[in-house]
């Protein structure tokens, strides 16, 4: 398999920000016109709100109905599931997401299952839930180091699950568990925007996953003051340029 056989997303983490108007939309758009608008710069968004809770089934039909050809949709999984229950009985949470999400077809992307920051490693929980998880992308981001260990990521590999791999942390293993990987870029407090240099070693890198056969999503979540769709967007390009 070759670079030009695997498929890089890039895009941001939410889209529908007021403060991005006349830094990204166009100051006469119609909000109701922004994804459409968005979709013609990205391919992929991150949807963070079925993490506070699940739209209806109508508003996951209109996202497949309003989704170009390509477009994929990475659902950041239930807070119940998460937060509340600690990934405990993990069936009911994960069939409930997935039965309202079903709508969304094959535009549906990776599930962003996010731990609490303040959640050591129980490296058993997770397994069992990623156990319970029927086929499908499921990408982990972990916010407290504990389980930034050797046998979660053997859990996750067994899992075919990827390691979400983000900055957030200090020293964040850059590390692909699985035959695809997913970045998020948080910035410094969800604002300031990442310097050419630091946007081109991350375009390498991807290209690095490309060629070893993986498929990549990355999503900037640096919403403060328009950045995360600028960085997205130069890295797009940077990304772009190395392929062709």
């Amino acid at each position: 398999m070759t670079s030009a056989d695997v498929q890089v997303h890039i895009g941001t983490s939410g889209y529908q920000y007021d403060h991005w108007k006349k830094v990204f939309y166009p100051e006469d758009l119609p909000k109701t016109e922004w994804f459409s608008y968005y979709s013609q710069h990205f391919s992929t968004v991150e949807i963070n709100n079925t993490f506070y809770n699940l739209p209806s089934t109508s508003t996951f039909e209109e996202w497949h109905l309003k989704a170009p050809a390509g477009f994929c949709y990475a659902l950041k999984f239930s807070r119940y599931g998460t937060h509340m229950k600690k990934l405990k009985d993990p069936r009911d949470s994960i069939d409930n997401f997935l039965s309202a999400a079903a709508p969304l077809k094959e535009t549906q992307g990776p599930i962003l299952v996010q731990l609490p920051p303040n959640w050591t490693a129980n490296p058993k929980r997770l397994d069992k839930f990623l156990q319970a998880a029927p086929n499908g992308r499921y990408v982990v981001e972990f916010r407290h180091s504990s389980w930034l260990n050797e046998e979660v990521f053997v859990i996750l590999q067994k899992s075919k699950a990827a390691l979400c791999i983000h900055d957030m942390l200090d020293n964040h293993p850059d590390k692909a568990t699985t035959d695809w990987v997913y970045y998020r870029f948080h910035g410094k407090d969800y604002g300031g925007s990442y310097s050419h240099q630091k946007l081109s070693a991350i375009a390498d890198r991807l290209m690095d996953h490309l060629r070893e056969g993986r498929d990549a999503y990355v999503y900037f979540n640096n919403d403060q003051g328009g950045h995360a769709v600028s960085n997205a967007a130069d890295l797009k390009r940077y990304v772009d340029k190395r392929r062709n």
